[in-house]
């Protein structure tokens, strides 16, 4: 009888550390979700005041689930990054040339972009004042980058990108010789400087594009969206033609 109470009562413990760890799960999605709409009317200007106020709770409250302004960021510009990372990895795996994955990806990003632009501005717009991001930021940060390196890669093994004879500076080349031995070993440094450069190209468009550069400019944005990656792809394979 003893033993049987001692095991409903673990039950009930159980059950009742359940419940809360659900509520918990729930109120810190429904924090997040109000503060990514903040995010379309203020910016990164986040008030955890404000928030809570929407949220229906006491200012004191929220502290329970974030423990500053700096830590909901934070986990907001996580779930940015992941997004448009899980975006940019889905384009590619759906494709097999190089050249194909990076049509995939870069228009992936812009897509995703237009999707949700204050999630954009918060993760490539202006720094937010006053906030540093910790090294929790760094993985999805380079979630998209790493698609690009096995697009690098690939291209290597199949013989279709090179740029081994490509002379770099000296500095540079230091800085991406790091880069390499730390996560493509097989994409040369000036293949990988060709690449990132194309890269930042992605990111500089949509940017141009989302915060009104093309507005008195451009009528078709996606068509010249494409021509530009594809002038971009053909100065990452430029250096393959320049070395043969």
């Amino acid at each position: 009888m003893q033993e049987h109470c001692s095991r409903c009562g673990t039950l009930v413990r159980m059950k009742a550390e359940g419940v809360r760890a659900r509520v918990r799960a729930e109120m810190t999605e429904e924090i997040k979700a109000v503060a990514r709409r903040h995010l379309a009317t203020d910016g990164a200007n986040l008030s955890l005041r404000a928030v809570a106020r929407d949220v229906g709770m006491a200012s004191s409250a929220v502290y329970r689930y974030f423990a500053s302004r700096d830590e909901l960021l934070t986990a907001l510009i996580i779930e940015a990054y992941d997004a448009v990372g899980a975006a940019a990895e889905r384009a590619a795996e759906s494709r097999e040339d190089p050249f194909d994955r990076w049509l995939a990806l870069s228009h992936a990003v812009r897509e995703w972009a237009l999707a949700d632009p204050h999630q954009w501005a918060l993760i490539y717009g202006s720094p937010v004042p006053g906030y540093q991001a910790p090294r929790d930021t760094v993985g999805p940060a380079t979630r998209g980058t790493f698609v690009l390196g096995g697009i690098l890669s690939d291209g290597v093994e199949l013989g279709l990108l090179d740029a081994s004879d490509e002379t770099l500076p000296e500095t540079v080349r230091q800085d991406l010789s790091a880069l390499r031995e730390l996560a493509f070993p097989n994409v040369p440094e000036p293949l990988l400087a060709r690449g990132m450069g194309a890269w930042v190209l992605i990111f500089g468009a949509v940017s141009f594009e989302l915060f009104g550069q093309f507005d008195t400019v451009l009528n078709d944005r996606r068509a010249f969206f494409d021509y530009q990656m594809r002038n971009a792809y053909a100065q990452i394979t430029a250096g393959a033609a320049q070395s043969g």
